[in-house]
């Protein structure tokens, strides 16, 4: 179409760059080894950290409630009703989060900039990690509040924030691992700033549900911080392996986001399908407590195994360890030749990280045998000498 012949420009840009791709295409079930464009691969790109998007009971879980409820919920929650599904869901939830209450939201996305935009307005700050997600940042513009940005994980730059902000309503924000370099807030120094300033916590544990904590209950439970963290927030396909967000924390909070949040007026609810494996996940969180020590154990021998062979896996402390390369070609480049030799792990660049600082991010899992990682491993040798980043 010519009237969009503007965006001709910005492609070429991209393919230029290198940084012009499309998905690989997946055919079958999203598993430790996958077949990726007619490719058998070990999958290193997946979220799945505890292999339950296919497990057998979240399988059975979502058909028992679509046949006894249908495939979709109707509406927003708010004109249609909500499911006894979705409710029992929430009361598990924050029993397991050990909150007053819990909302479903319709991605980890929506639950972010949702809530963000929901409990602050002009007159209040955002005081916001420099590497926060993306649904935070537009969650923080949406809400018009005065937003500041201090630099990764520095408390003495939070604290310059804070210093700046006078006696406003703040909020500082933070991911709870963070998503490119997996590396874990200070979660304790923060709450103890947020005390001293009077501030508001908020935290986005997208990547540590499931995965830090005891049984996976994230990272407020990681560092004991029960009852200091102001609202949780996470998602319910990563670890939990199926679809959808939550925030977490005061009944007085809950009660208002299903008042006001945008994502909760204006956006049908979650599937019933959605909401019957969810709850199928946590049981074997609960029950199954082994899944996340050898998620654990998995972690530690390849990202070892990364750093002896002289890769820079940056300040990864969790199942995310990115191989930074810095070149956006380069990096790219180390993604395809893994691929052509069996690995799957994606490369990053901008915006997504910023620039000179790309990578190939890899996640492992529970679900990876000892062999995945062994051939992962001895691949990333290969293409990381032919490239000259080893």
């Amino acid at each position: 179409m010519e009237r969009l012949s503007f965006l001709d420009q910005e492609l070429q840009s991209l393919k230029e760059q290198g940084l012009y791709r499309l998905p690989r295409t997946l055919s079958g079930e999203q598993k430790a080894v996958s077949i990726y464009d007619g490719k058998s691969v070990v999958n290193l790109s997946s979220n799945n950290y505890l292999g339950l998007a296919n497990h057998p009971r979240l399988v059975e879980a979502a058909l028992k409630a679509t046949r006894k409820y249908g495939v979709g919920s109707g509406a927003v929650r708010t004109i249609a009703g909500q499911m006894d599904l979705h409710r029992e869901f929430e009361e598990k939830l924050a029993d397991f989060k050990k909150v007053e209450a819990c909302l479903l939201f319709q991605s980890g996305f929506t639950a972010n900039s949702g809530t963000v935009s929901c409990i602050l307005g002009r007159e209040d700050v955002i005081i916001s990690d420099e590497l926060n997600h993306a649904s935070i940042i537009d969650g923080s513009r949406l809400s018009r509040a005065e937003i500041k940005v201090y630099p990764h994980a520095d408390l003495d730059g939070l604290r310059a924030r804070l210093e700046e902000t006078g006696g406003r309503q703040k909020l500082i924000v933070t991911d709870g691992v963070f998503s490119m370099d997996g590396d874990i807030a200070p979660l304790p120094e923060i709450v103890s700033l947020a005390r001293e300033f009077e501030a508001l916590v908020m935290i986005d544990d997208a990547h540590a549900s499931g995965v830090l904590g005891q049984n996976g209950r994230g990272t407020v439970d990681h560092y004991n911080l029960h009852g200091e963290v102001d609202i949780q927030v996470g998602t319910l396909s990563k670890a939990i392996g199926v679809l959808g967000g939550y925030v977490a924390g005061p009944q007085k909070l809950i009660d208002y986001l299903i008042q006001r949040a945008r994502p909760v007026l204006f956006s049908t609810s979650a599937p019933p399908a959605v909401a019957a494996a969810a709850l199928a996940a946590l049981e074997i969180l609960l029950e199954k407590p082994e899944l996340i020590d050898r998620l654990w154990e998995n972690t530690e021998f390849f990202r070892s195994g990364l750093q002896r062979q002289g890769f820079n896996t940056g300040a990864s402390a969790t199942p995310i360890i990115p191989v930074i390369v810095g070149d956006e070609r380069q990096a790219m480049r180390l993604a395809d030749g893994l691929f052509e030799q069996g690995v799957f792990a994606q490369g990053i660049a901008f915006p997504t990280v910023q620039k000179g600082k790309a990578r190939v991010r890899t996640i492992v899992s529970a679900a990876h045998s000892r062999k995945d990682l062994e051939y992962a491993l001895d691949t990333f040798v290969q293409v990381g000498r032919s490239l000259g980043i080893i």
